[in-house]
C-alpha cells in the first residue's frame, strides 16, 4: 500500500463511518477506482479502531454513566430500575448478532462478501429502504426499548456486507420502530463500540501477520490512517448529531442511490473488476 492510499483511506472511513452511507463500501470503491486493488476486510476493520475512539470521547460522559449504573445494577434491585442500566443491557444485546455472525462468517465478509456487485446492490437496496423508513416514521420516542436494542442489533449484523452500512441500517431499523432520528442516531453510535472495537482487535494479527485479504499496509500506515479517521470522524460525529435534529436522511438516499447506480455503470461497462 502506497502512503497516499493509506492516508485518502484513513480520510474516507473518517467521513463515512458514521453517515449511513457505508463506509465499507466507499473503502472498497476507493480502493479499487483509484489505487487498482482492494485494500482488505482485515485493513477496513483496524482503521475503524480510529472512528470509534472518537465514540468513546464524544460519548465520554454518558458511557461512563452507563458503564456505573451496569455495575451497581449487578448488586442492587434498586439500581436495576434505572434507564442507564437498561440501556448498557441494549448495547451488549444489540451487539451480540454482529460478534457472532461476523465470527461464523468471517471468511465470507473477507472474500465474497467483497463483490462491487453485492455492494452496488447493497447501496442501492438499503437506500430505497432508509428513503422508506424515513418517509414513514413516526418518530414517536426518545426512550429505547428491548425490541430496539434487539432490531437495530439485528440490523447492524446486516453491515458486515459492503455497502449496507451499519449506521444506515440501525437508523433505518431504528426508525421503523418509531424512535426520532436523533434517539436512534445516539443509538447507533454507542451500539457500534463494542462490534467495531472486536473487529478491529481480532483483525489487527490478521494485517500484522500478512494473512488478511487485500493488499497489504505497513504498521506506521495503519497507525496514521487509523489517527486520521479517528480526528476526520470525531467532527463529524458533531455534524451528524446536528443534521439529523433538523433534517430528514432523503440527501443520504438519494447519494446512494446514485453511486450505487453508477458503480453498477462502471462494472458494466468493464472499467472495474468486481472482485
Amino acid at each position: 500500500m502506497s502512503w497516499l492510499q493509506a492516508l485518502v483511506l484513513g480520510l474516507v472511513q473518517g467521513l463515512t463511518e458514521f453517515l449511513p452511507i457505508s463506509s465499507s463500501a466507499h473503502l472498497r470503491i476507493t480502493s479499487s477506482l483509484f489505487f487498482g486493488n482492494d485494500a482488505g476486510a482485515s485493513f477496513t476493520a483496524v482503521i475503524q479502531l480510529g472512528t470509534e475512539v472518537a465514540v468513546l470521547i464524544y460519548f465520554a460522559k454518558d458511557i461512563g454513566r452507563f458503564v456505573a449504573a451496569w455495575f451497581r445494577g449487578l448488586f442492587s434491585a434498586e439500581a436495576r430500575k434505572e434507564r442507564d442500566y437498561r440501556l448498557a443491557w441494549y448495547v451488549i444485546i444489540g451487539s451480540v448478532p454482529i460478534s457472532v455472525l461476523g465470527f461464523l462468517f468471517k471468511d465470507e465478509i473477507r472474500t465474497s462478501a467483497r463483490n462491487l456487485w453485492i455492494t452496488a446492490s447493497m447501496l442501492v437496496v438499503f437506500g430505497l429502504l432508509l428513503g422508506l423508513a424515513d418517509h414513514l416514521a413516526r418518530q414517536e420516542r426518545d426512550e429505547l426499548r428491548m425490541k430496539d436494542a434487539v432490531g437495530m442489533g439485528l440490523a447492524q449484523a446486516l453491515a458486515l456486507i459492503p455497502g449496507v452500512s451499519r449506521s444506515g441500517g440501525t437508523l433505518t431499523a431504528g426508525l421503523f420502530l418509531g424512535l426520532t432520528r436523533e434517539a436512534a442516531a445516539r443509538y447507533s453510535f454507542l451500539l457500534a463500540i463494542p462490534a467495531v472495537f472486536g473487529a478491529g482487535l481480532f483483525s489487527i494479527p490478521d494485517v500484522l501477520e500478512r494473512s488478511g485479504g487485500g493488499v497489504q499496509a505497513s504498521v506506521p500506515q495503519m497507525v496514521v490512517a487509523t489517527l486520521i479517521s479517528f480526528v476526520v470522524g470525531y467532527a463529524t460525529i458533531a455534524w451528524l448529531l446536528r443534521y439529523v435534529s433538523k433534517h430528514s436522511y432523503s440527501a443520504f438516499v438519494w447519494y446512494r442511490l446514485m453511486l450505487g447506480l453508477v458503480l453498477m455503470g462502471l462494472l458494466s461497462m468493464g472499467l472495474l473488476q468486481p472482485n
